[in-house]
């Protein structure tokens, strides 16, 4: 069963025979520990990450004997210091890009199994129908966390409203990157979950996807919604070490299985997807 819970925030001869013999010893129950793991602590975020795994991934698992707990997020940092410390077997919320940055800066041995649908990012108003009324000076907020930011900028270069300098590492593209603002837009980076709200002020906002979903906004409502490249696929996560247990390996197929596929085809139209599901 799923159960939901919410997260804020938040080691000559002879010496070697006997050593082998002993790390066989040890290696047996923790086989058989790993085979006997049926009771799992997967972590997401708020909105479309969490509503995937409950109504693709979850059904799978239980189906295959384990018990599944539903941990969510709404913050960028807590999902992976919690897999980080053992709170969690896994998580379901970032895309490869920052997943690589985040465990980089932090020093954390972490692992990406598989890849997984992620709903694409959008810029969306209050104010205006489309880009194409925008006027100088207007206020822009996007995330600021660096990959996302950067993903912010790239996808608000391809609506034609920036020009970010050649050469640049698309990953890690910033403010000061900036070839062109011709029309002078002024940026506001902000947490990501808390750019829908940021709507009544500011004239465009730059959404993540699934905070976007889970504050009601739809995709559709998007004046520019990303075409998503693979590195902002959202990726399954798990400790270091943990890559090969049965339970990992459950896991991952779950999200290449053609239940899954059913699941986003069905009830998440629009969202980018790895080529295993296209």
């Amino acid at each position: 069963m799923s159960d939901r819970i919410s997260f804020k925030a938040g080691r000559r001869a002879v010496v070697a025979t006997a050593v082998l013999a002993f790390a066989g010893v040890m290696a047996a129950p923790a086989m058989a520990q790993d085979a006997a793991k049926k009771q799992l602590r997967i972590g997401a975020t708020a909105g479309s990450n969490y509503d995937l795994l409950q109504a693709g991934i979850v059904p799978q698992l239980k189906a295959k004997g384990y018990t599944i707990k539903l941990i969510e997020f709404n913050d960028y940092v807590q999902p992976n210091l919690a897999l980080d410390d053992g709170s969690l077997d896994a998580n379901f919320f970032q895309h490869r890009a920052y997943f690589d940055q985040f465990t980089k800066d932090r020093k954390l041995a972490l692992s990406a199994i598989v890849q997984g649908p992620v709903a694409p990012m959008g810029v969306y108003s209050k104010k205006f129908k489309s880009v194409n009324d925008i006027k100088n000076g207007a206020r822009v907020a996007l995330p600021n966390d660096p990959s996302n930011l950067a993903r912010a900028l790239l996808v608000l270069q391809n609506a034609g409203l920036i020009k970010i300098k050649e050469g640049v590492n698309p990953a890690r593209v910033s403010e000061l990157d900036l070839a062109e603002n011709k029309h002078k837009l002024k940026f506001l980076p902000l947490d990501a979950a808390h750019l829908p709200r940021a709507l009544e002020d500011a004239d465009f906002v730059v959404v993540n996807g699934n905070f976007a979903m889970s504050s009601g906004l739809k995709l559709t409502e998007a004046v520019v919604l990303e075409k998503t490249p693979d590195q902002y696929l959202n990726v399954v996560a798990v400790k270091a070490g943990n890559e090969t247990t049965q339970w990992a390996k459950d896991l991952a197929e779950a999200y290449r299985s053609p239940a899954f596929k059913q699941v986003v085809d069905t009830k998440f139209v629009g969202y980018m997807k790895p080529a295993f599901l296209q």
